[in-house]
């Protein structure tokens, strides 16, 4: 399975090892070789060309809030009928012009190259050095587990500003303490690389939703198509 799917993203493993390379040389031009900071510089210019997808998230996110007293008297309504609950939930979602997978085309979006970057950092070889900061190698787990804490604290921290942004908060609380804690575990024995690449993308993420919200104009009461 594990050949399948390093098979299927090699494609991508190669542009991510061309694009890597390219901020790497931009590090090098600014007199500052390094692939830690190609990765931060790659990650930033990623999310800003995600912004668009963020922006719909959070339109979404913020439609659906508004959608949630009359989503409960349906379900009231139907509450023993589900498949007429399911039409008339269609029906709601069709009426405001709310489209619920929106909320989901960012992270659609990143996963295929989170996995590019996964297994482009299991068999890179850097031809520089590839330290960064205290991390060793970015091609290794982080010997002194500070980033799998920060994808940890990161995690978090989106998470929270979603639920309180969304107004959702007790509907989260069990992803909100369980997704950090298994994010920090599973980054214990990911390459450091892509490690740093999952906290620069939160904290890009939080950042970008923040700015959202403090510009009100930025996600405007209108319908979504």
């Amino acid at each position: 399975m594990t050949e399948f799917f390093s098979t299927l993203f090699h494609p991508l493993v190669q542009i991510l090892d061309v694009v890597v390379g390219f901020f790497y040389h931009i590090t090098e031009m600014c007199g500052i070789p390094n692939y830690g900071l190609a990765i931060i510089l790659m990650t930033v210019v990623i999310k800003i060309i995600l912004y668009p997808l963020t922006l719909r998230q959070v339109k979404s996110m913020k439609a659906i809030q508004e959608l949630q007293p009359k989503m409960k008297e349906l379900q009231k309504k139907y509450k023993s009928d589900p498949k007429e609950l399911q039409r008339q939930m269609g029906l709601l979602y069709q009426e405001a012009g709310v489209n619920p997978l929106s909320g989901c085309l960012p992270l659609l979006a990143q996963m295929p190259i989170l996995m590019g970057m996964f297994y482009a950092l299991q068999s890179v070889h850097f031809t520089h050095d590839p330290s960064f900061l205290w991390i060793p190698n970015l091609a290794h787990p982080d010997p002194y587990y500070i980033l799998p804490v920060l994808s940890a604290l990161t995690t978090f921290l989106t998470q929270w500003q979603t639920s309180k942004d969304s107004g959702q908060g007790s509907q989260m609380k069990a992803m909100m303490i369980f997704m950090p804690i298994f994010i920090g575990w599973i980054s214990l024995k990911f390459a450091a690389g892509l490690v740093l690449y999952w906290v620069v993308m939160n904290l890009m993420q939080a950042l970008q939703q923040w700015w959202m919200y403090r510009n009100p104009k930025d996600v405007p009461d209108k319908k979504l198509k």
